[in-house]
């Protein structure tokens, strides 16, 4: 196939092909480890009965090969987990069974995935509309004081932790001024006013580290731009500046911050750790670090591969909105 329809397939079996290469890799590192695996996933205070239990779940005395397989069949098929008196199904797609809790790892992260992807949506329309403004304007106004003053400030930004903003506007917003509460999650279904006013300081927190960079890529790309012929021919026949920037060189440079947000959609879902445990967020990212902490393996495998599952999902969004917003991408 040629053309948008052959560049889309070709699109999706790059991504499937990909997303395999991960779970490779993933199964390997967490699973094929030196040691007693079993243990390992199990954890300290398993007894030798469980461990053994668990030895037998994972197929540890098959070859490695024949244990991939089972992991795929669990994720296509699902897979049949032993509760020591019956047997429990796990549907597809089975990412395992915490050894903590005994829950299935897809219900513990779609319990918590509604939290990580409201801070990251939520986010994300301030840091486009904070980063694509101030780049616009800082292009705008090139060379004067304007200027200099959006470019310190967007690489302040950019060099500041989360974390350091995250704290100052809990201490200003929340303790010195009291203009917003502490923030508590609300989930958008009980309460859309509270779900959005408690979610309002950690929006800010990560749309200010991320407007930076959008700021400097917007700026960067209405610069060259603005200096290209079609633009100077505009300027001749009498254009307007405003029109020139708002028709012309906007839109020119629109194609990498589609690409730029679509990545970092997908990289903030699990990239949102600090965020989350600052403001004490019940998200991926929280429930990541806790799965660590007490070597709950399946989950940490699970988060691991529903991380990388968005990341290389918003990887091909991206390529295939650059070749919307550029047909050259597609003869490519």
């Amino acid at each position: 196939m040629s053309g948008f329809g052959g560049f889309l397939l070709r699109r999706a079996a790059g991504t499937v092909i990909t997303l395999l290469a991960i779970s490779v890799i993933v199964y390997v590192v967490f699973y094929v480890t030196p040691g007693n695996v079993a243990q390992i996933t199990c954890g300290p205070r398993c007894s030798p009965a469980q461990v053994h239990q668990v030895a037998e779940q994972l197929h540890l005395g098959d070859p490695l090969y024949v244990r991939y397989w089972h992991f795929l069949q669990g994720l296509f098929a699902g897979q049949d987990f032993s509760t020591g008196t019956s047997l429990e199904h796990c549907a597809a797609p089975c990412l395992g069974q915490s050894y903590q809790t005994g829950q299935q790892v897809l219900d513990i992260i779609l319990g918590k995935l509604p939290v990580s992807l409201s801070l990251v949506l939520g986010g994300m329309v301030l840091w486009l509309a904070l980063g694509v403004g101030t780049g616009v304007l800082s292009a705008w106004r090139r060379g004067r004081v304007s200027e200099r003053v959006l470019t310190g400030i967007t690489l302040a930004g950019t060099a500041t932790p989360v974390f350091v903003i995250g704290l100052v506007l809990m201490i200003v917003v929340c303790g010195e001024l009291q203009l917003l509460p502490f923030p508590e999650y609300v989930a958008f279904t009980d309460d859309p006013e509270q779900w959005a006013w408690n979610l309002l300081l950690p929006w800010l927190s990560l749309a200010l580290i991320e407007a930076a960079t959008f700021a400097r890529l917007t700026r960067a790309a209405m610069l060259e731009t603005l200096a290209e012929d079609h633009v100077r021919t505009f300027r001749a026949y009498g254009v307007g500046e405003r029109a020139i920037v708002g028709r012309h060189a906007l839109r020119g440079a629109f194609a990498p911050v589609i690409a730029l947000n679509a990545n970092n959609v997908g990289s903030a879902v699990g990239g949102a750790v600090l965020t989350e445990t600052l403001f004490g967020l019940p998200g991926i990212g929280q429930e990541l670090v806790h799965a660590v902490k007490v070597v709950d393996l399946p989950v940490v495998v699970g988060m691991v591969l529903v991380i990388a599952f968005f990341v290389v999902l918003a990887n091909a969004v991206a390529d295939v909105l650059y070749a919307v917003a550029d047909r050259r991408v597609v003869l490519a």
